[in-house]
């Protein structure tokens, strides 16, 4: 009977006996997953900025869904603050320093921008340590905090203006205000359910007066960029009592007519009395000055670049009444009340900046938040921090390739577009890993799956590019390359949305999709286009009532607007299709477009967002579709699932979180019902086809997912605010159950590759950069109760012989390396876990290090890992191995195998020949450490090396080097290789054979 067979009887021993034990929760089985951010390291939405007087190296930003980000360097590293805070988007930010003792920060959650991507919150945060904690304060409903106000003479006492869902009305707006740090809040200013409040401000001199601008505004679920953000209640307000009271004021020298958005600043040393005003108007929008407590105002500056429903915000010097700064695609200033204006810092395209604030006391010091990112000056705007070091970027849609190691595609919000390697050869991720696709930015980017060096990128108004990575060029392939981008959608030939949707079949001849109300397919990399479809949307050729200015939403589709917003061709058999709208139709063909069957699940409503749709890969009538309604104030998740090409459907969201809408659920290829959601809250994972779900959070910071990509054995997400991330090797959610037994799964193939190959001067750890996944095999297992004993995990060879033995607690001792660097360079050596439920260790596929009389720290570091010590030990042959786990008297044991570098030509002889060579010379190593160990016994204390130890420790450190240069080939060894071996071993004997003599001559 072989071992094999033994190890798998005791494993149906282990079965049984833990089978009256309790079982653990759901997420026990992938408790030792761990995410890892891939990057890329480029700057996503920063909302608002704020730093801290008397620590001058000191600021803060909150991102559009990235969270609360803190600098302690001028803007050179930035670290998030509290990743596992229960909120993302931060539009408001209060910074209250204690002198030398952690900051509070009081947070305002939600986005008070009219973008059709912007974010919801869930009311007002506080931290009283610096952000390593946080509680809610209330107002969880108002959705959308425009702007935080804290009385510089009580941090108790805080006003905060709430804008209220935008799309629809609410009592939750207006300005409220907390006398007792949060405890309570009162409205203190309202107007009615469709108008809510949108900026705060005061001069810290003069508290008692504070103004507020509210803003009537609403949004639809369809892209209305053509509609005037602008409504009667949109007005400024006084109050003279610290917020307790609020008087609007008459508005007299303020455009006529309804307003939009209004930003407000009040000059320094004015005691209340000089106001600023941007102003957002059909008619005479720009900057406002009024000199009279807002009782008059004049027209400072009429210029439709500084007001905007995006930007709209004015900043005053904190100590120069006429200098006021003012928020727009770029940043300026005017020196002269807003009469006129220079450029502080912007770029071509753009980058559309949301918020500064100047450090009072040290004007010259100042931080910017932008589309891009957040920056800091600290010489009066000479010079910038950079934003390539906040992972912060917002991505729609994603994908990968089949190279190796992979690449994953996507567009960024307000940036561009990234293709990002899975992996690289020198131990981590860094800025040389990444490289923009030539698409725009937002939208999906896609490589050809029969030549990945093209890419098609889908962008604004509908354009579809195709960029050639051997050149860099970049050609419009579009159906129709006219853009219809902020069009009203009743007047556009082909409508387009946020984001303009594209695909590409996974089966021959790989055929290209492009959605607008129809659906079009090229066959010859977008030369040429076939409408492949006639409108899937619902419209009504004729239909009565559209010609109003906002069309209501019961007869939108009616008059056109919906669009395709998600397609899907399936992997599973060819001509099927699946396409979804944004008003909440589903379409599959059969027979590539020739004919369409509507099959819309009863019970999902007008204008839900099919956000995603899913074939299954193994079963031609099997997809799941996952819906968002949050545009129409139902923010639950609506996910269905079909069996028979969509006839019938059936909801599968029970087990997801109530609030939290869902965009994209994926079912892994592998394994038919393991489904992965992603929602406005997170990831969640179904075991079960959706009949059961649990949070695949795990490290995760809080963000919304808007995309999921299952590559080979991992499950890759891009998010709204902190860019993309990885969950390396999901073996535990494909073959662990949450059963009171000892598990042990059987590890994925792992590839003899080498955790990192560089050779030059690591890069230093300010530098930002990402981890590579693990190198190696992934052993995972599952422990039904804590073990009274160790886990012992042992690998062994085809003939049963130990490869290698790893217990726990028992890490391996360092070998006595000089070291010449800081400990932060240094970490221990993992052994396996020994906790309830899901345990990994990661096997780096190394055979024992090898004896040796010279082991030395390589240049191969990175930060947060150990750096290695050479000779290391070789990489083992590729083949067939076992894993075996035992606990507290039971084992269990699986096969698995180790196959070539999938880069490299397998070729078995040359790896034969190197590790036979490798082998020769560690033999000669321990006779060298045997040799030297021995004299060095045999010495008198204090007595001088003789010149024979000199020789051995000459050629133990040759042989060290030569064992070190052997490990790190992928090859046969070299002729000269091969030379020096022979010519050190016989070298050795020599030194041996004298120090025998010598010793049989001294008896």
């Amino acid at each position: 009977m072989s071992q094999f067979r033994v190890a798998r009887m005791a494993f149906a021993c282990v079965v049984l006996a833990g089978s009256a034990q309790a079982a653990l929760p759901p997420e026990s089985i992938h408790q030792d997953l761990r995410w890892r951010l891939m990057g890329p390291m480029r700057a996503g939405w920063s909302l608002v900025a704020q730093g801290v007087p008397d620590r001058l190296d000191t600021y803060y930003f909150g991102a559009a869904d990235g969270g609360v980000w803190k600098t302690i360097d001028s803007g050179l590293t930035w670290t998030p603050l509290g990743d596992r805070a229960p909120f993302s988007s931060v539009n408001a930010l209060a910074v209250i320093a204690r002198g030398s003792g952690p900051a509070k920060l009081v947070v305002g959650t939600g986005q008070s921008q009219t973008r059709y991507d912007a974010m919801e919150g869930n009311g007002v945060f506080v931290s009283e340590d610096d952000g390593a904690s946080w509680r809610s304060i209330g107002l969880e409903q108002t959705r959308a905090i425009g702007e935080l106000w804290v009385d510089p003479r009580d941090e108790n006492v805080i006003l905060a203006a709430a804008l209220g869902s935008l799309f629809g009305p609410g009592p939750e707006r207006g300005v409220f205000r907390t006398a007792d740090g949060g405890q309570t809040w009162n409205k203190v200013a309202f107007v009615d359910a469709d108008t809510g409040a949108v900026d705060l401000a005061a001069d810290p001199a003069a508290p008692d007066v504070v103004y507020a601008s509210f803003w009537q505004v609403r949004r639809y679920p369809w892209q209305g960029y053509h509609i005037p953000q602008v409504g009667p209640g949109s007005s400024i307000w006084k109050s003279t009592d610290a917020g307790r009271a609020w008087t609007r004021l008459p508005g007299a020298g303020l455009p006529a007519g309804p307003m939009g958005k209004i930003g407000l600043a009040v000059g320094a040393g004015s005691k209340g009395q000089r106001v600023y005003a941007v102003v957002d108007a059909p008619k005479d929008a720009g900057a406002y000055r009024s000199d009279d407590g807002g009782a008059t105002w004049v027209a400072a500056r009429k210029d439709r670049s500084l007001a905007s429903t995006y930007f709209g915000r004015v900043i005053a010097h904190p100590t120069r009444p006429d200098v006021v700064y003012f928020t727009g695609q770029s940043c300026k200033r005017s020196d002269d009340a807003g009469a006129t204006v220079t450029f502080v810092k912007g770029s071509p395209g753009g980058d559309d900046y949301h918020d500064m604030w100047i450090n009072p006391a040290h004007p010259e010091r100042m931080i910017l938040a932008s589309d891009q990112g957040t920056t800091v000056t600290v010489n009066g705007g000479a010079t910038w921090s950079p934003w390539y070091n906040q992972p912060t970027g917002q991505f729609y849609r994603i994908a990968a390739d089949d190279r190796v190691p992979y690449r994953v595609y996507s567009g960024q919000q307000d940036t561009g577009t990234v293709a990002l390697a899975s992996r690289s050869s020198y131990g981590q991720l860094t800025f040389r890993d990444w490289h923009p696709v030539g698409g725009d930015e937002r939208d999906a980017d896609i490589p050809d799956p029969e030549n990945p060096d093209f890419v098609y990128g889908a962008g604004l108004g509908g354009r579809l590019s195709r960029w050639d990575a051997r050149t860099g060029r970049v050609a419009n392939v579009s159906p129709w390359p006219v853009s219809s981008y902020g069009q009203d959608p009743r007047r556009a030939r082909y409508r387009t949305t946020w984001i303009t949707p594209i695909a590409v079949s996974p089966r021959k001849p790989h055929a290209v999709y492009w959605g607008t109300q129809f659906l079009f397919r090229s066959t010859d990399k977008g030369w040429t286009w076939a409408q492949a479809s006639p409108d899937l949307t619902g419209a009504v050729a004729g239909a009565k009532g559209c010609d109003t200015a906002i069309t209501p939403v019961a007869i939108a589709t009616a008059c056109g607007m919906g669009v395709i917003f998600a397609i899907a061709p399936s992997a599973a058999t060819d001509g099927l299709v699946w396409v979804g709208t944004d008003n909440g139709r589903v379409q599959v063909t059969r027979d590539e477009g020739k004919t369409w069957t509507d099959v819309t699940p009863r019970d999902l409503p007008d204008w839900s967002q099919v956000a995603s749709i899913d074939p299954s890969g193994t079963d031609p009538g099997t997809a799941t579709l996952a819906a968002d309604r949050h545009r129409l104030d139902d923010r639950d998740p609506y996910v269905f699932r079909t069996r028979d090409f969509g006839r019938t459907w059936t909801r599968i969201d029970g087990g997801l979180p109530k609030g939290a809408y869902v965009n994209v659920v994926r079912e892994d290829p592998m394994k038919p019902g393991l489904l992965f959601a992603g929602t406005r809250t997170g990831v969640h994972v179904s075991v079960d086809e959706g009949k059961t779900w649990t949070s695949l959070q795990r490290n995760l910071p809080p963000t919304a997912v808007n995309d999921i990509v299952v590559k080979g054995n991992d499950v890759v997400v891009a998010t709204q605010g902190r860019a993309i991330w990885a969950l390396d090797d999901v073996t535990p959610l494909r073959q662990l159950v949450a059963e009171p037994r000892l598990q042990l799964a059987a590890p994925a193939r792992a590839a003899r590759m080498a955790a990192n190959e560089n050779r030059d001067t690591p890069l230093p750890p300010e530098m930002n950069t990402t981890p590579n996944p693990p190198t190696g095999a992934l052993f995972d297992y599952y422990l039904p109760e804590p073990p009274a004993g160790p886990v012992t995990l042992e690998v062994r060879d085809v003939a049963g012989g130990v490869v290698r033995r790893f217990v726990t607690g028992a890490a391996p001792e360092r070998p006595q390396a000089r070291q010449y660097f800081a400990d932060r360079w240094l970490r221990p050596a993992a052994t396996p876990g020994s906790r309830a439920g899901h345990n990994r260790f990661v096997w780096d596929l190394r055979k024992e290090r090898p004896r040796s009389t010279d082991y030395e720290y390589m240049i191969r570091a990175v930060p947060g890992v150990d750096t290695p010590i050479t000779p290391e030990g070789a990489l083992v042959r590729p083949g067939p191995y076992v894993v075996r786990i035992s606990v507290d008297g039971q084992t269990a044991e699986q096969p698995f195998e180790v196959v070539p570098d999938p880069r490299v030509p397998a070729d078995r002889e040359a790896i034969d020949a190197q590790l036979r060579l490798i082998a020769e010379v560690e033999a000669d190593l321990g006779r060298v450490a045997d040799a030297v160990a021995a004299r060095e016994k045999a010495r008198p204390q204090g007595a001088p090396a003789p010149p024979a130890e000199a020789r051995l420790s000459t050629i133990g450190s040759t042989l060290a080097s030569l064992l070190t240069d052997l490990e790190a080939a992928d090859g046969p060894p070299t002729r000269a290789q091969r030379d020096l071996r022979a010519e050190l071993n016989v070298e050795l004997a020599k030194v041996l054979a004298e120090g025998a003599k010598a010793g049989t001559t001294r008896r």
